[in-house]
């Protein structure tokens, strides 16, 4: 009884950001077929990511920043990116930016909820513990996402070198916040909570901000308004 507690504890973070950013879909709303296809492969690529990783850090060692930002941030955002750039970017069902949001949320806690359930079946877990994954690091990735997604909305509906501009944007800043947040926790062992609440803050905020612009451009709020009226 207690191990499915445990994995109750460690998956339910992971579902719950998913459905608050996936009902944030104020026009038109993502198939959910589609959205648990994008979480389940977010948690498929944990192994091929745990490889790579595993093999930078036998070529590079575990310095702060290179755990951070190459080993951590970068593989884990650059396998994100690559599976929602060649699965999503072009399906129909990409029809408005918010849709880069919820998508690349539905990937990066796929991944996050997998690594949480590992964590807490390797680790003793308390429900501090596990409370505390929730408010960080899974909540991290999904913030991490929205970042991801925002800019790959901004790509999808623009031309030439702003579409090149913005596809970089989704792929470097979120490798950028999460490397951040990585060298925090790695370098900052006793005073960390005072920096990375704070932090958290910021990503929180800039998250809603995000996801207000991107709801506010959709092609589907003026159908949604003649509807109301």
């Amino acid at each position: 009884m207690l191990i499915f507690s445990v994995l109750a504890a460690a998956i339910a973070p992971g579902l719950a950001l998913l459905a608050y950013f996936y009902w944030k879909d104020r026009y038109d709303t993502e198939p959910l077929s589609m959205v648990s296809k994008m979480f389940v492969t977010g948690a498929l690529i944990v192994l091929p990511i745990m490889i790579v990783q595993r093999g930078l850090m036998m070529w590079l060692g575990e310095s702060p920043f290179a755990f951070s930002f190459v080993i951590s941030a970068g593989v884990e955002e650059f396998f994100k990116w690559f599976v929602l750039y060649h699965i999503v970017f072009n399906h129909t069902e990409f029809d408005e930016p918010y849709d880069g949001i919820v998508y690349a949320t539905a990937v990066s806690l796929g991944f996050a909820t997998i690594e949480n359930v590992m964590y807490a079946f390797a680790e003793p877990s308390t429900f501090g513990s596990l409370l505390v994954r929730a408010l960080l690091p899974v909540s991290g990735h999904a913030l991490f996402g929205v970042v991801m997604g925002y800019f790959m909305g901004k790509a999808k509906f623009s031309k030439g070198k702003q579409a090149r501009l913005f596809q970089s944007m989704a792929f470097v800043l979120p490798i950028a916040w999460h490397g951040i947040y990585d060298f925090l926790m790695q370098s900052l062992p006793r005073t960390w909570m005072w920096i990375i609440v704070p932090f958290m803050l910021l990503l929180w905020f800039r998250g809603i901000r995000y996801v207000q612009s991107a709801n506010a451009v959709s092609p589907f709020r003026l159908m949604h308004r003649e509807e109301g009226g």
